[in-house]
């Protein structure tokens, strides 16, 4: 019992969310492909999302009966809108940022992200940060290591370690001289799209968090919020793209990235992201988001050809470093928070264990009726 708990609540989670970013990694470069050809971002993201959302509505019904799902109040049915708007906001700044520029630069910048959601779970009260705390100091430095890691990854390149057998036009990102002379008005418009847009995520992050707490179903959660962001970003499509020629897609690379993104993005995505943020919360979720500028470096070696070079080695190290700190951290805290529950004083124990013991009582006495 002990083994398989340890397996849910540590390791599950960590296979979960690398997964979910190499799938995001994945289909961003799949996403930037497809503008290449002359799809619509505002099209996309309508799209994408509905498939999303139509795909998810049968499943959440079909496993309603199996689940304890709690009832769907006003202030839930607000705060999903709420957070359909952001996720889609976002969505929608982040794509046009991509394709201003490209997904490495997305990548880069988003190792901001577990900075801002840290910095907003102090602020809400939802992280505790204490000088005095061994795990507050470990999650502090080790957002702070990953990130500077990330872009000592991005922009310091260093001699090459590996070389493939045929060459290829590095990044202009691990270029840092040549790229600071050729940056141009796109790449400084996607740098404040993309941050803008990792600002509303670390929102959308906390938000999902707080509604969790009062609303413990993920799956109607997201169903909840996807459909709210399904009908924003398909009124912002046809508001902004009224010519119809461009909603026509066929079987083409547009339509793989459409429903790719609105499967493993929209659906399986957003369904694993709110499952680990109930689980463990925000800040844990992005501290694995630095390990997307490995991920990219790692997909362009294999599949590109691109050169192992020392500052990818270091700066991998560096990330490494950091990750496992904030990790060690939270699971310090999980067990000082344990601990302290059990030290607690019994009575305070007693409403938790009435509680169960009525329902099972309760349970026991349907079943035999």
């Amino acid at each position: 019992m002990t083994r398989t708990w340890s397996f849910y609540m540590d390791f599950l989670p960590v296979v979960v969310i690398i997964g979910n970013e190499c799938i995001d990694m994945g289909l961003l470069t799949l996403f930037k492909a497809a503008t290449l050809q002359g799809m619509n971002n505002h099209v996309f993201i309508a799209y994408a999302y509905a498939v999303g959302t139509s795909v998810l509505l049968p499943v959440t019904l079909f496993t309603r009966r199996s689940r304890v799902v709690p009832p769907i109040t006003f202030s839930i049915i607000c705060k999903s809108v709420l957070l359909g708007a952001l996720g889609c906001t976002s969505q929608i700044l982040g794509y046009i940022g991509i394709s201003y520029s490209s997904p490495t630069l997305a990548s880069a910048i988003g190792n901001l992200i577990p900075a801002f959601t840290f910095m907003l779970a102090v602020i809400f009260r939802m992280e505790k940060l204490s000088a005095k705390s061994r795990s507050s100091n470990a999650k502090v430095m080790g957002s702070i290591i990953s990130i500077a890691g990330a872009f000592v990854l991005t922009f310091y390149k260093g001699p090459p370690i590996l070389q493939t057998s045929y060459t290829h036009i590095s990044s202009p990102l691990h270029q840092p001289v040549e790229f600071l002379k050729s940056v141009d008005s796109s790449w400084a418009i996607a740098g404040v799209l993309l941050t803008v847009d990792y600002f509303m995520g670390s929102i959308w992050y906390i938000l999902q968090v707080h509604v969790l707490k009062e609303f413990p179903d993920e799956l109607t959660l997201v169903l909840l919020y996807s459909i709210a962001a399904t009908i924003i970003s398909t009124v912002v499509a046809l508001l902004s793209v009224p010519d119809s020629s461009s909603w026509k897609i066929g079987l083409n690379l547009s339509l793989i990235s459409i429903v790719s993104s609105g499967i493993f993005g929209k659906l399986v995505g957003n369904i694993v992201s709110a499952w680990a943020l109930h689980l463990k919360g925000a800040v844990y979720v992005t501290s694995f988001k630095p390990l997307q500028i490995i991920i990219s470096v790692g997909l362009g070696i294999i599949f590109l050809g691109d050169t192992l070079c020392l500052g990818s080695i270091i700066g991998a190290t560096i990330i490494s470093i950091g990750l496992y700190a904030v990790l060690w951290g939270k699971a310090s805290e999980e067990i000082e928070e344990n601990v302290g529950i059990l030290d607690s004083p019994s009575i305070e124990n007693a409403p938790l264990l009435q509680s169960y013991r009525t329902e099972t009582f309760e349970k026991t006495k349907d079943g035999n009726v």
